[in-house]
């Protein structure tokens, strides 16, 4: 009886602590939809800006929202399971490597504005690239590699060890295993921390204002090393440096729930494939 007790009491607890984040949550989206959706038409989806940004649609920072995105995932998830793999499946257990892991754990937290100023130094300086879609990818890769090699380190992790045994047992290599066995059954958990990356790459403003976004263009980028519009600075400037303010309130809105439609689908895309790993391994 007592053993229900606390159990019923640790329930409500976890009730009392995820309601509120549910609420802000759902203020948050009703009132961009409800500021938002007014603007929302195929015009806005598939033109590009007109008369100062005042009319016209937001294709072009559409395109380089999912630029941007894309080439940053691209970047970062190969090299962060392949440093999350040799950090679990090879490094030797010294202090050296624990330092390793826990300054990668602080890299996670190191703030985007400190990024993007390594972009600047480093990609749009330094090797050349200018202010460009590379170098925003880069940059914003940079920025969630942390995230993603934690993930991957934790899914990792959790496979059990009885895999790896019966694996080696069977003579498989040690690489044939990791490839065969650990990684199939730990791509949830490594999906699982690409879709958090993809929310936070999709949503930042300060790492692309110094690396790859421009303020306004009418057209779409040619190459990798194009300038570029994005979403999330298209909306700052809608709202900090804008000249007709009534009008350009209501786009940045507008392009407000479309970025996070956008981040929506593309998450949504993610937790499909990471659902069907999850019944193939039956998990």
């Amino acid at each position: 009886m007592k053993n229900k007790s606390t159990q019923h009491l640790g329930f409500l607890l976890l009730w009392v602590a995820i309601l509120p984040t549910l609420f802000f949550l759902g203020t948050i989206i009703y009132f961009v939809g409800v500021e938002g959706v007014g603007v929302i038409s195929w015009e806005f989806l598939t033109e590009v800006p007109r008369r100062g940004m005042t009319e016209g649609g937001v294709a072009p920072a559409i395109v380089g929202t999912l630029y941007l995105t894309m080439g940053a995932i691209l970047f970062s998830l190969p090299l962060g399971l392949a440093c999350a793999i040799y950090l679990c499946e090879y490094s030797p257990k010294s202090y050296v490597v624990n330092i390793i892991r826990m300054s990668i754990n602080n890299l996670a937290g190191v703030p985007s504005v400190v990024f993007g100023l390594f972009g600047l130094g480093i990609f749009v300086k330094f090797f050349g690239f200018g202010v460009s879609i590379l170098s925003g990818s880069l940059t914003l890769g940079i920025m969630v590699l942390p995230q993603i090699i934690s993930a991957s380190q934790e899914a990792l992790i959790a496979v059990p060890q009885s895999y790896r045994e019966a694996s080696l047992a069977l003579g498989a290599t040690h690489w044939q295993t990791i490839r065969k066995m650990v990684l199939p059954s730990a791509l949830p958990g490594i999906l699982t921390g690409v879709i958090l990356s993809i929310g936070r790459a999709a949503g930042e403003t300060a790492p692309i204002l110094f690396t790859a976004a421009t303020f306004y263009t009418r057209g779409y980028p040619g190459s990798i090393f194009s300038e570029v519009m994005a979403l999330p600075y298209h909306i700052y400037a809608l709202m900090t440096e804008g000249t007709h303010p009534e009008k350009q309130t209501a786009i940045a809105y507008g392009c407000a729930l479309i970025l996070m439609v956008l981040v929506l689908l593309m998450s949504a895309l993610a937790i499909f494939v990471r659902q069907r790993q999850r019944s193939f391994y039956g998990k």
